[in-house]
């Protein structure tokens, strides 16, 4: 989450909800990629997390931020006294700052695979230049594999403090994924309803797959967790109200009306009124649209409250004005192209969306719900409709792969997009990065996770 949108438009009816997600619509030839993902920092010397505030010896986040921010010439954003992230008002890219310190690009929307490559050169570039010095590294692993919750540190972010007293009332798992997973997700414009509903069906059912192919979080606690992903695992027990395969997307009637009526239902965690967040946790933004909000009674709503809520919902994939692939875990710089390019390659070329679909549209709604429990564990050993989700990876990785080439955007030394599907056709002859891991953790690693910390950085 790059920051919070100020739009302080009142807003009075479910109409002009629905009418804001829709004015998200572009014709084909402006659509864009936007990419994302977070990185957990950490000391080289001691392996230890790196907390806000470092002290008078070490550089902390806030300090690595302000560095970046001279650096790079990006705006800052601040939350009171303290700065939480940067904004570059040029591209609309931002560096922001998840719950445990998390380190986030949000990339800026960009035409190609290759801009978003040179992005993340840029990006990991700057990085090296000024945290190289503060002794800091950073994780490319869905998951910290070492600290508690209680070792790992908290940003100072007003929303997070309320998201982290809510959490506990409504799932198991909520904490573990504010403060210890790593994501890398990837965002895509739409034509219209019929364009969105089309996308959202096909990203939905293919989410676990993309949870498969990415799964590289196998340890938690200093040990293995039993499972690829337990990051994507986590998700399963976070908050029920806000996560999720969303089900009623292949419902028939769905469209921007149906989304807007499942956002009203999830409940809210906060309203922001200037720089002060108002804790509202489980209240209704119905309430609020009808200026009968009890926390705050006669406040009226405004464009902020609604694009600030729909950031506060978590299902596999995200509507708000594109959609957002969330099922993946972060990973190896490869791996954060792959995922743009997988899904790039299947929604900008209407043969291979086509291809997906009716690769989909036979599954049930109780397939794809055991598909998504079984891939977190299984990874690509899962089943759905009677075959293995390998199997269905090389499908769907050979209609991304013909859609990047239709596409036919090229570098400088004249490669298509196609290349940065290399990993996952690795992932899918070879096994995961996952995988990977838990044997290098049974054999040279010596049942240990501190080789982590040397092998799997940026």
């Amino acid at each position: 989450m790059a920051r919070d949108v100020s739009d302080s438009t009142p807003i009075g009816s479910r109409d002009e909800l629905v009418a804001w997600i829709e004015a998200g619509s572009r014709p084909p030839e402006d659509f864009k990629i936007g990419t994302e993902h977070e990185k957990i920092p950490f000391y080289k010397d001691n392996k230890s997390p790196v907390p806000y505030h470092g002290g008078a010896s070490r550089c902390g986040v806030g300090s690595l931020l302000r560095a970046m921010e001279r650096g790079l010439g990006w705006a800052p954003i601040n939350d009171g006294p303290n700065i939480i992230g940067l904004f570059d008002d040029k591209s609309g890219g931002a560096i922001s700052l998840e719950p445990g310190g998390q380190f986030e690009l949000s990339g800026a929307p960009v035409d190609s695979i290759h801009a978003t490559k040179s992005e993340l050169e840029e990006h990991f570039t700057a990085l090296e230049v000024i945290a190289g010095p503060c002794g800091i590294g950073f994780l490319s692993l869905g998951m910290s594999p070492r600290w508690s919750l209680a070792e790992t540190p908290m940003m100072p972010k007003q929303r997070y403090a309320i998201m982290a007293g809510y959490m506990p009332k409504v799932g198991s798992h909520g904490l573990d994924m504010m403060f210890r997973t790593a994501t890398v997700q990837a965002n895509f414009d739409f034509s219209g309803e019929a364009d969105m509903v089309k996308k959202l069906r096909v990203s939905l059912a293919l989410q676990p797959l993309a949870t498969a192919l990415f799964a590289n979080s196998p340890f938690t606690d200093g040990k293995l967790n039993g499972f690829l992903s337990m990051r994507s695992e986590i998700w399963r027990d976070t908050d029920r109200n806000r996560t999720g395969m969303l089900p009623f997307a292949f419902e028939p009637g769905m469209g921007f009306e149906r989304y807007v009526d499942y956002a009203l239902d999830v409940p809210m965690y906060f309203v922001k009124r200037g720089g002060e967040y108002h804790d509202v946790a489980g209240a209704s933004f119905r309430d609020l649209l009808a200026g009968a909000l009890p926390q705050m009674p006669g406040e009226q709503a405004t464009l902020s409250d609604w694009a600030n809520h729909l950031s506060t919902i978590f299902p596999e994939v995200r509507l708000k004005r594109y959609l957002e692939m969330r099922g993946a875990d972060a990973g190896p710089r490869p791996f954060l192209t792959a995922l743009p390019a997988l899904f790039t390659g299947l929604f900008y070329d209407s043969p291979a969306l086509d291809a997906a679909f009716d690769l989909v549209k036979p599954w049930t709604a109780e397939a794809r719900e055991t598909l998504r429990a079984d891939a977190p564990r299984l990874g690509l050993e899962a089943t759905i409709a009677g075959r293995k989700l390998r199997d269905v990876a090389s499908d769907v990785l050979g209609f991304a792969r013909a859609g990047l080439a239709r596409r036919d955007r090229r570098d400088s030394e004249g490669r298509d997009e196609t290349c940065f599907l290399d990993p996952l056709d690795e992932v899918v002859a070879a096994g995961t990065q996952a995988e990977a891991l838990i044997g290098r953790y049974k054999s040279e690693w010596g049942g240990s996770v501190a080789p982590a910390f040397e092998e799997c950085v940026y």
